[in-house]
């Protein structure tokens, strides 16, 4: 019998845009022409809650009588939520536009807690137009909802996961298992009465769960409990990220009471195997698969089969997932956040793992960081153009681990040269690759903003980490960014083994400064973790910390408790650099101690007060690589001749004019160099294959004229430097 496959992301991942695994699974499954359907069972889950119906069943199911004034008012507000809730979900879908006005009259929403925020609203919106503030305003109502849920019917409940804590380093599957035996809660029974009706209507013979976060993990439980359950012949497998990350140990024998498979790392291949195996039992023949033998847990990995290369698994495919009932929202005014939380992204890789792989933080010992692959740029600007054809949509989000900086402006001239008109943001190392040239190409092919880990700003501390950049580099980067109009979001990290107080304190104070000068938009502080697969979980001693046990749990082993040598309360900090990132974020504040942040005493920083800017005036290396590329962005131009005459001498002279985006302008050469500029720029088209070389350029140049370093660096050069003519 064929086997036909379901493929579900349990909820919940983001309300705006699905998270990607499935659409890559199914993409791939296309190519083998292997019949799938996929879902996302955590919008729809939301989508059936938060509407009309919905509400009216959430407030007659209460479990928890409330304690709380603000879930009493909740109450006594009931019938406005529900009169509001369907027209506020398609005002958040982007169906219902005109609503953004009445909800910015702020007596259209019924208002709880979460508003007591409101003050700064006209402060964070003063230049971002009514229907951002309203989409800010319609995502409290939602958070007030939420609120009311956690206390009073499901405390489990999240908008971007759901029962999290009983899969945040769950060492032993106890507590899961315990809460998997008792009744179904208020959330469970909207998921699996739309898991019924889809298991009933697809009618698989293979149900594959994909789990990416712990915040997914109890409800591809409760899922694959209900299909064992009512459908005992569907096999079931789980896969994903948290999986790849937490159950590489798997011990525990009661997991295969839910699951018959649970696949690591790349997917492909293992399922391709698995379903070989439903089709012919003799078959036997396993890619990186748990399972039960004779009531024991054992791994197999004995398929000849290798992994696909990524030319080789198609492209992500989204059809029948809801791309038009995703809700954007508006969270937190973090203008990065809101990139996560508004809109909907086609997402793409650039290439499979890291091509540095050294941070010691980092699951370098993992196959989605250590193998490095990464795709052509004209196969990504394929797959672009295949997933706009399929959704609509034009804004991607590489979700790379740090995207190359070479395959960045190889795609970058292949979008430019086949005329696309998209948007497009990803992941990066901040190394000096990124000159501010490459930035500007980058923000021409539709770039709008890189995320990229400054971590700890102490270059001490960057060196154990092994993260290849100084604070000095990725200050120059940051600006080259900023400056090409490409926004910049940093991860900062606080409580790295053996790291000083003066060391978090000395990290602040670049911090603000980097917010100083401008050159950082949006950041956001997290807490070391470590982790199992990281050099620094695997080698603690020699990072100066030590496992508080060596004990690898039957369940998940990811998060590793420990203590570090210096016995440092790091949690302490938490709230002050969270604090002060958020004035800096808003450009206000910086004149404020570093101690004003802390209500507890700090010493004073060492870091110099013009560190950042003074590292910024440092000039730039005007040596140029022959063998850097040399591209024009701009367009043709329109050529006039004159002749210039002074002191009875007369020159043949051309001026050549070109028409910027936003403006006009005119340069003026002798005769033969216009000629030539004229000629080459046509040759040195971003539209063009060919790209040139700085050497090629200079050979054409001496072939006909003499001097071109003196020609390059001349006043008509660098104006076109400035609108456009690049070295990258």
């Amino acid at each position: 019998m064929k086997t036909k496959l379901f493929l579900i992301t349990p909820p919940f991942t983001q309300l705006n845009t699905p998270y990607p695994a499935t659409a890559y699974i199914k993409g791939f499954l296309n190519t083998k022409n292997i019949e799938s359907v996929q879902a996302d069972l955590g919008i729809e889950v939301i989508l059936k809650l938060f509407s009309k119906e919905g509400l009216k069943d959430l407030f007659q199911s209460i479990n928890h009588q409330p304690t709380t004034d603000n879930c009493k008012r909740i109450i006594a507000l009931q019938d406005e939520y529900i009169k509001t809730i369907d027209s506020v979900i398609t005002f958040l879908q982007g169906k219902n536009p005109t609503l953004a006005l009445q909800i910015c009259q702020e007596d259209f929403l019924p208002e709880a807690s979460r508003f007591a925020q409101l003050e700064e609203l006209d402060w964070a919106f003063g230049t971002m137009g009514t229907h951002d503030k309203a989409k800010h305003l319609a995502t409290l109502y939602l958070e007030d909802i939420s609120d009311f849920i956690v206390e009073c019917v499901d405390e489990n409940f999240g908008f971007s996961r759901y029962a999290e804590r009983l899969g945040r380093s769950a060492n032993s599957f106890d507590e899961l298992y315990e809460a998997l035996q008792q009744e179904s809660t208020y959330i469970d029974q909207i998921l699996l009465s739309i898991l019924k009706e889809r298991i009933e209507s697809i009618q698989p013979t293979f149900f594959l769960i994909s789990v990416p976060f712990p915040g997914n993990l109890y409800s591809a439980f409760r899922s694959a409990q209900w299909v064992k359950k009512h459908y005992p012949n569907i096999k079931i497998s789980m896969g994903g990220g948290f999986p790849n990350t937490e159950l590489r140990s798997l011990s525990d024998a009661r997991v295969f009471e839910f699951f018959d498979y649970i696949t690591l790392d790349d997917g492909e291949t293992p399922i391709e195997e698995l379903i070989a195996n439903i089709e012919n039992p003799n078959h036997n023949s396993y890619k990186r698969a748990f399972l039960l033998e004779e009531g024991k847990v054992v791994y197999k990995n004995n398929s000849l089969k290798h992994d696909y290369k990524q030319s080789q698994v198609g492209t992500p495919d989204y059809s029948d997932l809801l791309l038009d009932k995703y809700i954007s929202v508006i969270e937190i005014v973090n203008p990065m956040h809101r990139l996560w939380s508004d809109g909907r992204w086609n997402k793409l890789t650039m290439a499979h793992g890291c091509y540095w792989g050294k941070c010691t933080f980092c699951d370098i010992s993992l196959d989605y960081i250590k193998v490095y692959e990464p795709v052509a740029a004209n196969l990504l600007c394929d797959r672009m153009e295949e997933l706009i054809a399929q959704t609509g949509e034009t804004g991607f989000h590489y979700v790379d681990e740090a995207a190359p900086p070479a395959l960045m402006r190889a795609l970058a001239l292949e979008i430019l040269r086949r005329k696309l008109a998209v948007t497009w943001w990803t992941n990066i190392r901040f190394e000096k690759s990124f000159t501010k040239d490459l930035c500007l190409l980058l923000k021409a092919s539709g770039c709008i903003a890189v995320s990229g880990g400054l971590e700890v700003a102490s270059d001490r501390l960057l060196k154990l980490i092994d993260k290849g950049v100084t604070v000095e580099q990725v200050a120059k980067v940051t600006r080259n960014f900023t400056e090409a109009g490409v926004m910049v979001h940093a991860y900062l990290m606080y409580g790295y083994p053996t790291q000083t107080i003066q060391e978090t304190v000395d990290s602040l104070e670049m911090v603000r400064q980097l917010f100083e000068a401008g050159v950082l938009q949006s950041g956001f502080w997290h807490q070391f973790a470590m982790t199992a697969h990281s050099p620094v979980g695997m080698f603690p001693e020699q990072f100066g910390a030590v496992k508080e046990t060596e004990v690898i749990g039957t369940f998940a082993n990811n998060d590793i408790n420990y203590t570090d040598k210096t016995g440092i309360d790091h949690d302490k900090f938490s709230f002050g650099l969270k604090k002060s990132l958020f004035n800096f974020m808003h450009g206000i504040c910086f004149e404020y101690e570093l101690q004003d942040w802390f209500d507890f005493k700090i010493p004073k920083t060492k870091i110099h007060p013009d560190f950042i800017f003074d590292a910024l005036q440092e000039e730039t290396d005007f040596n140029i690589k022959p063998t850097a590329k040399i591209v024009w962005l701009g367009g043709k131009s329109t050529v006039e001749h004159f002749t210039k005459s002074k002191k009875g001498n007369s020159w043949e002279m051309m001026s050549l004019t070109f028409h910027d985006k936003k403006e006009s302008f005119t340069i003026q050469t002798n005769k033969n160099e216009g000629e030539w500029l004229a000629e080459i720029l046509q040759k040195l088209s971003v539209s063009n294959t060919k790209t040139y070389s700085f050497q090629e350029v200079k050979i054409d140049f001496e072939a006909r004229l003499e001097d071109f370093e003196l020609f390059w660096y001349s006043k008509p050069v660098n104006t076109l430097r400035e609108f456009g003519l690049l070295v990258l």
